[in-house]
């Protein structure tokens, strides 16, 4: 029987090119998994992003907050929800692809396990600090500036 599981990304895996450069003049007949020269490619895709341009996609995420008529320090605070919301994100993939991996010991993927629930209980109280410090900003802000934060938090 079969069984169907839901897409984890940490399950997906991108087939790399073999580095053909590095044994152009050796012909290995000994090693079966070395490039033939009749042998097509690895079909693949590498993406290299610099930091410049991770810089970049960062300002663009959070163009929306730079451009609300919020507080400097509701805007700070926006951001650093949005950080804490991805990080625990992340976090939360990584717990779940450390509870699946079946190539280590039961016990090493208990201690991983434990020490990603430790990372995600301690992202979690930060985001509830973030968000109670936002929520104080907010408490003599009019009504129209408290729904667009609200707005942009949910983003």
């Amino acid at each position: 029987m079969a069984s169907i599981g839901g897409i984890n990304p940490s399950s997906i895996r991108i087939p790399t090119m073999p580095d053909l450069k590095k044994d152009a003049g050796v012909d290995d007949a000994s090693n079966p998994s070395a490039p033939q020269a009749d042998a097509k490619p690895v079909e693949g895709v590498a993406v290299t992003i610099s930091g410049a341009g991770l810089q970049a996609a960062r300002n663009d995420a959070n163009k929306d907050i730079d451009d609300s008529n919020l507080s400097d320090s509701v805007k700070q605070l926006l951001k650093m929800i949005r950080e804490l919301k991805k990080q625990l994100e992340d976090k939360m993939a990584e717990l779940a692809a450390a509870m699946a991996d079946t190539s280590m010991t039961p016990e090493a993927r208990q201690a991983r396990v434990a020490g990603l629930q430790s990372d995600v209980t301690s992202l979690q109280a930060a985001l509830a600090t973030t968000q109670a410090q936002l929520a104080k900003a907010m408490k003599d802000e009019p009504p129209e500036a408290q729904m667009e934060a609200m707005s942009l938090m949910a983003k």
